[in-house]
């Protein structure tokens, strides 16, 4: 007996013919958050790069260094929020070497970390035709063989091998003439070209250039505006922005090892909190980890006049340092773009909708369905079921799906509209007593 599935009832041979189906259920969830970048000076690492860095990582075969090491601070701080850390490395710098008879050790990548490297080559106590090698990272072992010569010596994650014939004896022959060179405005165009490729929430510029503020706000604004990728820029000093993709943090904060950071290096912690932030949650009065004070301390009138500028500000609290108002650089508001398009849990709110929303489509939806009234009906279903569970999460609020969301026809017939009415839900920051005497 004939069977299978069938699409329409045409099937000639007599038979049983069965669709599995289950019941509807969104398409797409919430997207998730977390993921930040920031491009750096690095004395180790392959450059022009972007390398992917989750929290808990081991780190030190790609950036030669662990996370304590203070080369690495800025992605230390980012680490201490951020899920994902998308790390490019902005200088290529020059290899060091070292010669030690027909021997030539270079370093694999360029970087002052290649001048702590050094080979130690000792006979080999079971066979006297055969030498150790070992290559050592600031005294420690990362790399031992055994050969006759130079030429049977392999390339290691450190350091190339060239040459040949014997191996001389030596208790330590450093490597030499390192390098993390010069970087220049057209590498960070380069890290923008790179990043551009990649989804992330936001990206931190932990350097002081104004024209380069200026060409990251213009990179951010161009994806969030023409390319529909909304993300959020963490800069220092930079409240002319003016803008709900910007982000401008003002100072700096001490760490409880009495490490005092700048704004500027802030901003990597600013950027991976403001990415992990879920949409329900806003950064005000969250205490910035491991820090016990702000640097500098500004007072009551100074920071009213930093959050009116559209400040990111770091106060002082109880032995902690922490985030006076989650706020971006908007201030021009206007009758159609409030005071609510500064407040970053506002944004978002509605960055992570336009994100989610255009990844459910394009995956589900553009060329798989009719441009119809039941094919409208589904996206109205389906936008319906992604603004149900935001409400759920505590991020809007008062939805109607009957009256809040329409799908009609656009002007083409392969292109829909979609109107949606929403209410982000802002954090509770002010609380005004009254208190009667009796």
């Amino acid at each position: 007996m004939a069977g299978g599935t069938w699409a329409t009832q045409n099937k000639v041979r007599p038979g049983v013919y069965i669709n599995f189906k289950g019941s509807p259920k969104p398409l797409g969830p919430l997207g998730e958050r977390g993921i930040t970048s920031m491009a750096l000076t690095l004395p180790w690492g392959a450059p022009k790069e972007v390398m992917a860095i989750e929290a808990g990582d081991d780190i030190r075969d790609r950036l030669g260094l662990d996370l304590t090491d203070s080369a690495l601070l800025i992605l230390r701080e980012a680490l201490k929020q951020a899920q994902t850390v998308l790390l490019y490395r902005l200088n290529s710098g020059t290899k060091s070497s070292a010669t030690i008879g027909s021997l030539t050790a270079t370093a694999k990548l360029g970087g002052t970390l290649g001048n702590d490297l050094s080979i130690v080559i000792q006979a080999n106590v079971d066979d006297e035709n055969l030498f150790d090698v070992y290559t050592l990272l600031r005294s420690s072992e990362v790399d031992k063989q055994t050969a006759a010569d130079a030429a049977g010596l392999k390339n290691n994650s450190y350091v190339d091998f060239s040459g040949t014939g014997s191996l001389t004896a030596t208790a330590g022959a450093a490597l030499e003439g390192g390098t993390d060179g010069t970087v220049s405005n057209q590498d960070h165009l380069d890290y923008m070209s790179a990043i551009e490729l990649h989804d992330l929430n936001t990206i931190a510029y932990t350097g002081t250039d104004v024209a380069l503020k200026g060409v990251y706000t213009a990179f951010v604004r161009r994806l969030r505006e023409t390319e529909g990728k909304k993300l959020q820029l963490v800069v220092e000093n930079y409240p002319s922005a003016d803008y709900e993709g910007v982000i401008s943090v003002k100072n700096g904060v001490v760490l409880s090892d009495g490490t005092t950071l700048t704004a500027a290096q802030a901003t990597a912690w600013v950027a991976a909190a403001t990415a992990a932030a879920p949409v329900n949650q806003s950064l005000t009065y969250s205490a910035y980890d491991g820090a016990v004070d702000a640097s500098p301390r500004y007072t009551n009138t100074q920071i009213v006049e930093a959050l009116q500028a559209g400040e990111f500000v770091f106060t002082a609290n109880q032995g902690r340092a922490i985030v006076e108002q989650d706020i971006n650089t908007y201030t021009s508001f206007t009758q159609e773009r409030g005071r609510s398009f500064s407040k970053n849990r506002v944004i978002r709110v509605l960055d992570s909708l336009a994100n989610d929303v255009r990844r459910i489509f394009e995956t589900f939806y553009i060329g798989k369905i009719g441009n119809t009234s039941d094919g409208r009906a589904l996206l109205v279903s389906e936008v319906a079921n992604y603004l149900l569970a935001l409400e759920g999460l505590g991020a809007i609020e008062g939805i109607d799906a009957q009256t809040d969301i329409a799908v009609a026809e656009g002007a083409e017939s392969d292109s829909v509209v979609i109107n949606l009415n929403i209410k982000p839900v802002d954090a509770i920051e002010k609380i005004y007593i009254c208190v009667e005497v009796k």
